[in-house]
């Protein structure tokens, strides 16, 4: 069967992989515990860029999203990981696969770092490791990086790795305060650019 016309459901493939600092696995139940401090500790920085950081979270509502998480995970609907320093075990964000077309093989990688760890190159090593790992283990023909226009930060992230801006979507969609916000689109393509 091509790999295309299976059922994303059946698909097998790791659910954890390293780089050169970091274990970056799926999320499990019980994760909401360590995730809850980060996302407190952040979001300031999380904020203007994610819709999901409108409030500070409970530990319960952060173990919640953790645990839908992992559903989707297993549904293979989306593929969150959790980033863990190697030596420390602290963890570190979050780097995940949405807006996944399993037919064409194409996936969007989100990402996001604790403050405490931000200019350390680590958002850089973990969106390295995701890019592998979609290519190699979940044979991606597309790889993308979608961010705020305004979002710097994360574009040069995208730069730094080598996706191209293929465009920027003019008032594509609202930022978190309900304001229209351009989006910047970066990708990787098979044959190409991998």
């Amino acid at each position: 069967m091509n790999f295309s016309d299976q059922n994303p459901i059946t698909l097998s493939f790791p659910e954890s992989f390293e780089t050169e600092r970091l274990l970056i696995r799926s999320a499990h139940f019980g994760d909401g515990v360590l995730v809850n401090p980060a996302i407190i500790e952040s979001m300031e920085e999380l904020r203007p860029w994610m819709a999901w950081a409108k409030s500070v979270p409970t530990l319960e509502e952060t173990e919640v999203s953790v645990r839908k998480a992992r559903l989707s995970f297993l549904e293979r609907t989306a593929l969150c990981f959790h980033l863990f320093h190697k030596q420390s075990g602290e963890f570190m964000g979050s780097s995940g696969l949405h807006h996944i077309n399993w037919q064409s093989r194409k996936f969007e990688i989100g990402y996001w770092l604790r403050t405490s760890c931000v200019g350390q190159g680590l958002v850089t090593e973990a969106v390295s490791g995701t890019t592998d790992f979609v290519i190699n283990e979940l044979q991606a023909n597309r790889v993308e990086i979608r961010c705020d226009a305004r979002n710097m930060r994360s574009a040069k992230v995208a730069e730094r790795l080598g996706f191209a801006l293929e465009a920027v979507l003019r008032s594509e969609s609202c930022d978190v305060s309900g304001n229209l916000r351009d989006m910047m689109v970066f990708a990787k393509v098979r044959g190409s650019e991998f």
